[in-house]
């Protein structure tokens, strides 16, 4: 419920804190005194933009701010969602800054205007004329019908909530489970795009057998195949310089080393010199060896010299391709091709899978949503009842409603099918939609009707009807002010209203004034005392002149 409220400088409010009792509070004054700014204060902590207009005083800021006690209306998720943190008794504040730039807060954290608006919707409903275009949404209707064999069906085995809430859990796992779909399918249509172009690319990298290519290794051994005969000459010339008979190299360091080894006695430099000499020549002798081999390994093979050169070709080409450097990179490549094959053929089996799993899914619904179509057919008509008897006593005694449930053909989230009102105000005229069916002082008093059930039905916020009673009088108004004393039991309500019936029926009184000093216009609110609120309803009865048998109609109407 709303607790307090505290506006400063705000069109025709200077300077304002108000405190709100809970049940029925009657809002009341003279035409033009500034009731609506009440309201449009209230819209401001609502998320409603703001207009500089409304700043009374240009010089300085205004700021709205609002109390309210929501430990009964199951918002705590809701503060979740939207990164809050909650309090069972809330604040909400909006400032309007001379320069026309606005902010707004929740218990003192920041947020949008959107986030005020999420929550404002759940905190106050203002009810006018003009807000009953409301009733002619097709989700307000499904929510009303809802709300009621919720109420209806709460002591049953299987209440209606069991299978409402069954349902809803199924349609997410519905939505997530076509989006997957959705994606799989996305995702195949751009991969078979490029399917059998990355297959061949990647047949061609499979084909080079890149794991046994090492471009250094081929290089070398190309080298050797394209230069044999020059190789040959280099080493045949040097194994015959090294051991040519009596004239090489190794024959003429034997005979020196011998010479050494018969003078080595006679000095210990002697001796380590026909040592180092044994050692070169030893070194030597190894390098004729590894030279004699070389020569018997060269020989001429065409055959892998054009295979060589054939794989070196593909991996400059392939490097070109691809625009890489090395095998790895090209390896690397491979393998991310490979996998995109892979999941571009696997992909048809994961649609095959989530086919069949948005199939079971869709059985699911279907059957719970049958289940929900069996409670509305089944309360509907009770519904119906209430709703008549109550816009009956409301002055329209011919009206007729009725609730039609069709098949929706989708999903929606109160079930399988669609919710129409149908009304006529009149006997003898055709059912219609509500938005065709009924002037404006009809459907606000069918809304009436219609609030007054989901009062009962459901926890509603704080609600403020603005001046509903406008053209109707007499027992009509005495039955509003009936069924807003009834819903005022369950919740708090507060009414604009011009009606002494309606103003009487109220357990607080509130009154709008216009003061005018020296220099400006204001706008007050003040709570009425007993005896202040008899002589204002004498004054709303007698419209002039205040008579004894005014306040005698007052005191009469008061108790």
């Amino acid at each position: 419920m709303l607790k307090h409220i505290q506006i400063e400088n705000f069109a025709l409010i200077d300077s304002l804190e108000l405190d709100l009792q809970n049940g029925l509070t009657m809002i009341t004054g003279e035409t033009g005194a500034g009731k609506s700014i009440l309201l449009g204060a209230l819209g401001l902590i609502l998320g409603k933009r703001a207009d500089l207009s409304a700043i009374r005083d240009t010089s300085r800021k205004c700021v709205v701010e609002a109390q309210f006690q929501i430990s009964n209306l199951s918002l705590m998720e809701l503060f979740q969602e939207l990164d809050l943190d909650y309090e069972d008794l809330s604040f909400l504040r909006r400032e309007i800054l001379p320069s026309g730039k606005s902010r707004a807060f929740i218990n003192d954290t920041p947020v949008t205007l959107a986030v005020m608006d999420n929550l404002g919707k759940r905190l106050v409903d203002i009810h006018s004329q003009h807000q009953t275009l409301q009733l002619s949404k097709d989700i307000f209707q499904a929510d009303v019908l809802n709300a009621f064999i919720i109420e209806a069906t709460k002591n049953e085995a299987k209440p209606a909530s069991q299978s409402l809430q069954s349902y809803r859990t199924e349609l997410i796992v519905h939505k997530n489970t076509q989006k997957e779909l959705k994606n799989l399918r996305s995702q195949e249509a751009q991969l078979s795009k490029e399917l059998d172009y990355n297959t061949f690319l990647l047949q061609e990298l499979e084909e080079a057998a890149l794991d046994q290519l090492d471009q250094r290794v081929l290089e070398e051994e190309n080298e050797q195949l394209s230069n044999v005969e020059s190789i040959t000459d280099v080493f045949t010339e040097f194994n015959a310089v090294l051991s040519e008979d009596d004239l090489g190299i190794l024959d003429q360091l034997r005979q020196l080393q011998n010479k050494l080894q018969s003078i080595s006695s006679y000095s210990s430099s002697y001796c380590v010199i026909k040592e180092r000499l044994s050692s070169v020549l030893l070194e030597l002798e190894d390098v004729y060896q590894e030279s004699s081999n070389e020569v018997d390994k060269i020989e001429a093979d065409p055959e892998r010299l054009h295979k060589i050169n054939t794989s070196l070709s593909l991996l400059e080409n392939l490097y070109r391709k691809h625009q890489v450097e090395d095998v790895p990179s090209l390896i690397q490549l491979r393998d991310e091709l490979a996998d995109k094959v892979f999941v571009s053929m696997g992909l048809d089996n994961k649609i095959k899978k989530q086919e069949k799993l948005l199939q079971e899914v869709e059985n699911n619904l279907n059957k719970l949503g049958k289940e929900l179509t069996g409670f509305k057919d089944k309360h509907k008509i009770a519904l119906e009842a209430e709703v008549l008897r109550i816009v009956q006593d409301l002055g329209m005694p011919d009206a007729q409603f009725i609730i039609e449930v069709s098949p929706l053909g989708a999903y929606g989230d109160y079930g399988v099918d669609h919710t129409q009102f149908t009304f006529t105000a009149n006997k003898g005229s055709q059912l219609l939609a509500l938005d065709k069916a009924a002037s404006g002082g009809e459907l606000s008093r069918l809304m009436l009707a219609i609030k007054s059930i989901l009062s009962r039905c459901k926890k509603l916020p704080t609600i403020i009807f603005d001046e509903i009673d406008t053209g109707v009088s007499g027992a009509i108004a005495t039955q509003m002010a009936q069924i807003m004393t009834s819903m005022s039991k369950e919740m708090q309500v507060m009414a604009i209203t011009h009606l002494p019936q309606i103003a009487a029926s109220g357990n607080d009184h509130l009154i709008v004034k216009k003061v005018t000093d020296d220099r400006m216009t204001y706008s007050t609110i003040e709570r009425l005392d007993k005896q202040a609120r008899l002589e204002e309803i004498a004054q709303m009865l007698s419209g002039g002149t205040i008579s004894s048998a005014a306040r005698e109609n007052a005191r009469a109407l008061l108790n």
